[in-house]
């Protein structure tokens, strides 16, 4: 075997080689005259493509004028305290504190409006008459008036026996502002030549989106980054479990090819649904009646959220709920004589129930006998009747959503093309953005239509199937109808277990051996169908699944091949996670698991698909990769990564992040891939892992891993070309993945004794944005697949450009934006928009191209089935009990278990 080094070799091996591992491929100290890792910066568009069909295209971009480009924003600090000296945090109490501060002294700034961001920062267009200022503001707020005390002592009392009166209490903040920054509006025409000074234009953009987010504020929106929220019941989708679906749109500036725009796109976010607070934990906790509530659930869901009294129509926080329930839960009571004058020392110990029927005049119903909300302070309860309260709109819902939420939610949110087109556009008119006073004096108008935009229509890539039979997809789309699978494996010993007692696996057996046959797979009968009992389904999932390969092995003469194991439930079952570590880490097995709803012939091949390509197989490839003809790829070694890091669920920031990078193996293939995963501290975006050198010399990290796997699979070549694909970062850390993870790379490559580095292309991939493309002249249907776009509606320097690479079938396609940041290989516009495309069919578990290429789908769909091994409590338990640990600067992670050797190399992924 050669030697992966370059031409020189390498200094010789440590002395200590283990047994196991071939010496020519073991690390080696880092060479004294490599050269240094060099830095990196984006590089500049390089020209524009031209090959494929154009087709006219409208995009939810509206063009911005600047008729006053030498406007300046000047930038001022804001200071706010209470009484009491102490800082003012609330977002709530700024805006209000800032739109009084205009009212009372707007002389004193000249008339000048602001552009105030909720927090510290606020804007003015030219500088205000003093640098630095202090006012003193006072705001009032009003509060029900009573003759008794309130349950438990609180500050906002119930209403009394008596109408209350409505009073008000003032309170005095003192609000500093001192000069901050200039901002030149200018700065954003010279973006737009090309021209970047440092952070300026960003500024200038930011200070722009937040006068958009003041406006929408002013409104009595529901703010979420630069997407903002009516409180309209028409714009509500019930999505089950006391979530709503809430629509919305995203607004904000961008320096574009053609010019500024405004970027304007529908948007969604989930909120509590309003109404009583009764309501919302029956369905919430799914229970027919109060009583089944399950009272500390409850607690943690409605601690710090807000409801409205219907008795005296106020709003409070909830800090938490009462001990005992309504008629049991006591507070002391001052009494007053009938003149008003408090009784000497005479206090009363009485119920929140007879205090609000006896002293309040209301009749409670079923709240007499449930827990109070508590609505004072930690030391100071203030507890309402349940049946009093409702939960106020707009409360942001931010835990993650069931698979039945989240399919409701995708069903009532999704919008056809032109419904789409029609929304934005209605909304641009009746916003009338460019009448707001501080854009009206930088001369900032906003166009109402939609920007049309040249695209293309790029080739279909022509596909290899069994046979050697050509396949031409058509909309995206192709099939295995009458067709067998390009490298289609056998499977002699395989087993299937049933977690599901609805399901018959002979039957399930029977037709996937029959299906498996005309799509060329060659399965032989099971050796052994297994049940679970009924006895083991009422153990931990954990147990389930340890009693089934217990079962396992009492039934099978050795390991199988394969297993097919069926759940009952389609997606987030609890057996999933343990059976996937038990099967993948401990044991080394490929396995698929299935949940059929209908066994039918589709539904068969695209298990088969999955199993085929999990066990070796190829279903199919590239004409042009079949063919060994892909340009600047079939003459000289080259590896394709794909990088993803999954983050737990939303609220949930103890569970580490999963990073997981796929690297391509058998080149010339750009069609197999090998993924490997490891944790990392939670939410952190950048990957770790990446080269992880030993205290003993070696490197533990993920790219050695991958570089020896793509040296034994290619014939003995080492990569001389890396394609990075890269998801799920932001423009902002477009520099780091330059100069941190390549730099990881580099290191990695060189620690295998290697010299010459080799050349690299970075692209970054991003979905989550609000950039939409639509047919021109009224167009029902979504853009065809294959369209893109990198005119106009790009970035003026930076090489980007927009890809829709799948059918949208339904709704409106968002297409994938892709950002080039370094191209050493040196494709042209067509090359690399063709290659992109490519990697959008090679995705083997599916006959679709996908919308983002298929080494960035195998690098999630790694980080989501690994990080399975995480949603139950033993998966790191090591022999002795201890969990296995890793630190990441002073948190540690529980590392995840290594999979099995024998499962290593496979697309277990798939």
């Amino acid at each position: 075997m050669e030697k992966i080094s370059g031409g020189s070799p390498p200094p010789p091996p440590p002395p200590s080689v283990p047994a196991n591992m071939n010496p020519e491929l073991v690390e080696v100290p880092r060479h004294p005259e490599r050269s240094a890792i060099p830095k990196y910066s984006m590089i500049s568009r390089r020209g524009v493509g031209t090959s494929g069909r154009h087709i006219s295209l409208l995009t939810n971009h509206f063009k911005v004028s600047v008729n006053v480009p030498d406007a300046v924003f000047y930038q001022y600090n804001v200071s706010i305290t209470s009484e009491d000296n102490r800082a003012v945090e609330s977002k709530g109490i700024g805006r209000k504190l800032i739109d009084r501060l205009y009212q009372t002294y707007s002389s004193e700034f000249a008339g000048k409006r602001f552009a105030y961001d909720g927090e510290k920062s606020l804007y003015t267009v030219g500088p205000l008459p003093q640098n630095k200022s202090e006012f003193t503001v006072v705001l009032e707020e009003s509060f029900a008036k009573h003759e008794s005390g309130s349950p438990g002592g609180g500050e906002s009392p119930p209403a009394a026996v008596k109408r209350s009166k409505r009073s008000y209490r003032s309170k005095t903040f003192k609000v500093e502002t001192s000069y901050a920054a200039k901002i030149p509006l200018k700065s954003i025409a010279l973006a737009l030549k090309g021209i970047e000074i440092d952070n300026s234009t960003q500024d200038a953009l930011r200070v722009l989106d937040i006068i958009l987010r003041q406006q929408a504020a002013n409104r009595g929106c529901l703010l979420v980054r630069q997407s903002f929220f009516h409180d309209d019941s028409r714009n509500f989708n019930d999505v089950g479990g006391g979530v709503t679906g809430v629509k919305g749109f995203h607004s904000s500036f961008r320096t574009t090819q053609g010019g500024l725009s405004l970027n304007m796109d529908v948007s969604t976010t989930m909120i509590l649904t309003p109404g009583p607070v009764i309501d919302f934990l029956i369905v919430n906790q799914n229970v027919r009646e109060p009583r089944y509530v399950d009272w500390v659930k409850a607690r943690r869901m409605l601690k710090n959220l807000r409801v409205k009294t219907k008795h005296n129509n106020m709003e409070f926080k909830i800090i938490g709920l009462s001990e005992k329930p309504c008629n049991q839960q006591y507070f002391p009571m001052k009494l007053k004589n009938r003149d008003g004058a408090n009784v000497e020392a005479q206090i009363v110990e009485v119920t929140v129930y007879d205090y609000f029927t006896k002293h309040c005049g209301i009749q409670l119903g079923y709240s007499a006998y449930l827990p109070c909300l508590d609505v004072g302070k930690p030391k100071r309860p203030n507890y309402l009747p349940l049946e009093l309260c409702s939960l106020i709109s707009l409360q942001r819902y931010k835990k993650a959503l069931s698979s039945m939420q989240r399919a409701s939610l995708v069903e009532k949110s999704r919008q056809k093309p032109q419904e789409r087109i029609k929304t934005v556009t209605e909304a641009m008119r009746s916003y009338c953005y460019d009448e707001d006073p501080v854009l009206s004096s930088c001369g900032i108008s906003i166009e109402k239509q939609m920007t049309q935009v040249d695209g293309r229509i790029l080739e279909t890539p022509k596909l290899k199937v069994g046979n050697s039979e050509d396949c031409i997809p058509r909309n995206g789309r192709w099939n295995f109808n009458n067709k067998t699978l390009l490298n289609p494996t056998s499977i002699s010993k395989w087993a299937i277990v049933n977690f599901s007692a609805r399901c018959d696996i002979s039957h399930v057996s029977r037709e996937l051996i029959n299906c498996g046959r005309r799509k060329g797979i060659n399965i032989e009968r099971p050796h052994t169908l297994i049940e679970e009992d009924q006895q083991s389904r009422r153990g931990s999932p954990l147990a389930r699944v340890e009693r089934m390969f217990e079962l396992i092995r009492e039934k099978l003469p050795g390991p199988p091949e394969f297993i097919l194991c069926v759940l009952a439930e389609r997606k987030n079952s609890d057996i999933y996670g343990p059976w996937k570590k038990t099967s993948l880490s401990d044991f080394g097995i490929v396995t698929q698991c299935i949940s059929p709803t209908k066994i039918n012939d589709q539904y068969l091949t695209n298990v088969l698909l999955k199993i085929n390509s999990k066990l070796g197989g190829i279903n199919s490839l590239l004409a042009i990769e079949h063919s060994s003809h892909i340009p600047l790829i079939m003459d000289t070694p080259t590896m394709i990564l794909g990088m993803d890091v999954s983050h737990g669920s939303p609220g949930r920031s103890d569970m580490p992040s999963v990073a997981a990078v796929v690297g391509s193996r058998c080149w010339p293939l750009i069609s197999r891939y090998r993924a490997s995963v490891r944790t990392q501290s939670p939410k952190v975006e950048m990957i770790d892992a990446l080269y992880k050198p030993l205290a003993n010399g070696n490197d533990d990290g993920i790219i050695r891993e991958l570089l020896v796997d793509f040296f034994q699979t290619s014939k003995g070549h080492k990569p001389k070309q890396i394609i990075v694909f890269r998801d799920g970062v932001s423009e902002s850390q477009f520099n780091q993945v330059l100069n941190i993870e390549l730099e990881q790379i580099i290191k990695a490559y060189q620690h295998l004794g290697e010299v010459d580095i080799p050349k690299f292309t970075v692209i970054v991939a991003q979905k989550n944005h609000h950039t939409k493309l639509f047919q021109a002249g009224g167009g029902t249907e979504n853009v065809p697949p294959g369209t893109v776009v990198d005119t106009k509606i790009v970035h003026p320097r930076n090489y980007d450009f927009y890809m829709c690479a799948h059918a949208g079938m339904i709704g409106t396609s968002r297409p994938a934006h892709y950002h080039v940041l370094l191209d050493e290989i040196g494709f042209s516009p067509d090359e690399l928009l063709n290659l992109v495309h490519s990697l959008s069919y090679v995705y083997q578990r599916s006959t679709t191209a996908v919308s983002i290429v298929a080494p960035i789908c195998y690098a999630h769909l790694a980080a989501a089935q690994i990080g399975q091994f995480m949603k139950f409590e033993d998966f790191s338990e090591t022999s002795s009990g201890q969990r296995s640990m890793t630190s990441v600067g002073s948190t540690p992670v529980p590392e995840l278990p290594r999979l099995h050797e024998n499962v290593e190399g496979s697309m277990f992924f798939c």
